[in-house]
């Protein structure tokens, strides 16, 4: 049983280290990549994302081998100019050229060591057996011409040697991670920041459901509690009108008719705001699309096939959307406006752009405050950006637990 857990543990550091070859392989280019962006300003908010996809490859790859996450920070999606900014100001971008730097250097290194030891290791019997066979002998794996039996008996102990340092393996890629997650978690004071998030998040997320329900029995007390108290009222008038005066009766009937359907419509309107039905019938894309459709501001959808999500993210999102839409119509004075929905398997990217006078300003009674409390309780985050003179730009990243 040890041997086997042994074998395995020797495996999986293979496979990591010889995957890392290919990753330290490819940090290279992109480091090749990264400083021509440098030189070549304009082109740092197309090449940055890439890196930082690539940069989360080996984040999935720690992960996977230690068993311990490594959090990934927010995509680096929107418009141009949005990109622009986050990458410029955002220290996570200059995490990921430390890692292009360190594991080219070392993933490489690592991994040429765990692919060489047991192609060698094979090597040497094969050696031993067949280098009388060829004229002139073999040329070993360290350079060393075996054209005598002296020479090729000293593949037994380099052999030796060898599955010794093979044994060493998952040593060496435990010490690999071990750097590696030094290099990519993000640091100490970040964490502690984020615990404070996630402990103000969750105290939010308490108070924004607390409301939720409050507005909801308001509603329905002030609102359809009242109708269908009239409509109750009505009949009961018409009831005694019925035995009184028949055409009275008739009149109260169609009054509490109306009030019935006034009482209905706005049950019907209570529903739609806990969770829009047009979320169940055309999903996340083709209910941003109807919002776009109906904004008075041209408003352009760009959108991934994103298939169905959680229902509480779908409404989030979509809520967010229709606030910002809102926002766009009175206040921007924006002559277009675009929508752009992304997705992998971890997070839904919503990004909301428009060219108007900018300035949007989430302490006077925009809405963005409302978007930032929903999202937050679903542990979200809902950035914006709106210079004076614009563009406005709101960026809401939402995890979807996939």
């Amino acid at each position: 049983m040890d041997t086997l857990h042994g074998m395995k543990r020797i495996w999986a550091a293979l496979v990591y280290l010889a995957t890392g070859l290919l990753t330290g392989t490819a940090a290279w280019l992109a480091l090749a990549v990264l400083l021509l962006s440098v030189v070549v300003l304009p082109l740092l908010p197309v090449t940055a994302p890439l890196i930082r996809r690539l940069v989360d490859i080996d984040r999935r790859r720690l992960a996977k081998f230690t068993g311990v996450e490594v959090p990934s920070p927010p995509p680096l999606d929107g418009p141009w100019l949005h990109r622009a900014q986050k990458v410029l100001a955002d220290p996570h971008s200059r995490r990921d050229g430390i890692w292009l730097l360190w594991h080219g250097l070392i993933g490489s290194f690592t991994g040429s060591v765990a692919i060489g030891i047991p192609g060698s290791l094979v090597q040497q019997p094969l050696v031993l057996a067949t280098w009388w066979m060829a004229p002139g002998g073999i040329e070993s794996s360290f350079g060393l011409l075996v054209d005598s039996w002296g020479k090729a008996l000293l593949s037994v102990p380099i052999g030796i040697v060898l599955a010794l340092l093979l044994t060493q393996l998952p040593r060496l890629a435990e010490w690999d991670a071990r750097w590696g997650r030094k290099v990519l978690a993000p640091p100490r004071a970040s964490l502690e920041k984020r615990l404070a998030e996630v402990v103000a998040t969750r105290a939010a997320a308490l108070q924004a459901h607390g409301a939720e329900l409050r507005r909801i029995e308001r509603n329905l007390h002030d609102g359809t509690q009242n109708k269908l108290v009239g409509v109750v009222m009505m009949l009961g008038i018409a009831e005694r009108s019925l035995l009184q005066n028949p055409e009275n009766a008739h009149q109260a009937l169609i009054r509490a008719q109306d009030a019935a359907g006034d009482a209905l419509e706005e049950l019907r309107n209570v529903v739609r705001s806990i969770h829009p039905p047009v979320l169940e019938d055309l999903g996340l894309d083709g209910a941003i699309q109807a919002l776009a459709a109906r904004c008075p501001v041209p408003c352009m959808l760009q959108a991934d096939h994103l298939g169905r999500l959680p229902a509480a993210v779908e409404a989030a999102a979509y809520f967010a959307v229709a606030e910002a839409l809102t926002n766009v119509a009175k206040h921007s004075g924006a002559n277009h406006a675009w929508v752009s929905l992304g997705a992998d398997n971890e997070r839904l990217t919503v990004v909301v752009h428009d060219d108007g006078k900018g300035g949007a300003d989430e302490q006077h009674g925009t809405g963005l405050e409302g978007i930032r409390g929903r999202v937050g309780a679903l542990d979200g985050t809902a950035t914006i950006s709106s210079p004076e003179g614009g563009p406005t730009v709101l960026t809401v990243v939402l995890p979807i637990g996939k």
